[in-house]
């Protein structure tokens, strides 16, 4: 098994094998289909369910494997209000409900309002679901996808994606988010021993 076959190569050539990756998998496969379904704003998949799928193929693990979720923004400014981030998660979930593994829906324009209260830290406001990537504790979970108009898949990528062909999670300092960005660095490794964390 080569995992690292990726590493080093051009951004086009590892869009190419994530997208194949991501599409191909079943469980985001599936999730995809039914986000759009939902015919929510500015919608995105991100993060671990993404990585890990890579992962997981490339180090011969099953679909799902090290998941615990799957994790899907929107972005809305029209409603900031608790009840109506609800009242989209409350539509969502007979959506969502035969999936293998819970869907967490978070509207990212609503973030600012409650990430200093629950972490300890100020968050921007931000503009849309896609800039909320920049602010993860890690570069490396900071991917997205999601369709096109025409159908297509879509590949957010703020940072690149040669951390996660080269098993490799590096910090973004852009918050002080070192406690988040080294447990999740931890839990990964019990995961994907393959991996090297990059201290913070």
């Amino acid at each position: 098994m080569n995992h690292l076959r990726y590493s080093g190569l051009s951004f086009e050539t590892q869009r190419a094998v994530f997208l194949d990756i991501v599409s191909s998998d079943p469980l985001i496969g599936e999730t995809q289909s039914r986000v759009r379904t939902l015919d929510l704003p500015d919608w995105l998949v991100v993060s671990g369910a993404l990585y890990n799928s890579v992962w997981n193929h490339l180090a011969g693990k099953p679909s799902g494997y090290g998941i615990r979720d799957v994790d899907l923004f929107y972005f809305d400014e029209s409603d900031l209000s608790y009840e109506a981030e609800d009242s989209v998660i409350a539509r969502a979930a007979p959506v969502f409900a035969d999936l293998p593994l819970p869907v967490e829906i978070r509207n990212q324009a609503r973030v600012h309002l409650w990430y200093e209260a629950r972490f300890g830290s100020a968050y921007p406001s931000l503009s849309s679901s896609a800039e909320a990537l920049s602010w993860f504790a890690s570069k490396t979970h900071a991917v997205g996808v999601r369709y096109d108009a025409d159908g297509r898949l879509e590949l957010v990528a703020p940072f690149g994606l040669d951390d996660i062909f080269s098993f490799r999670i590096s910090p973004n300092r852009a918050l002080d988010n070192q406690q988040t960005h080294q447990n999740k660095g931890a839990r990964a490794r019990e995961n994907w021993p393959e991996i090297t964390v990059v201290p913070w």
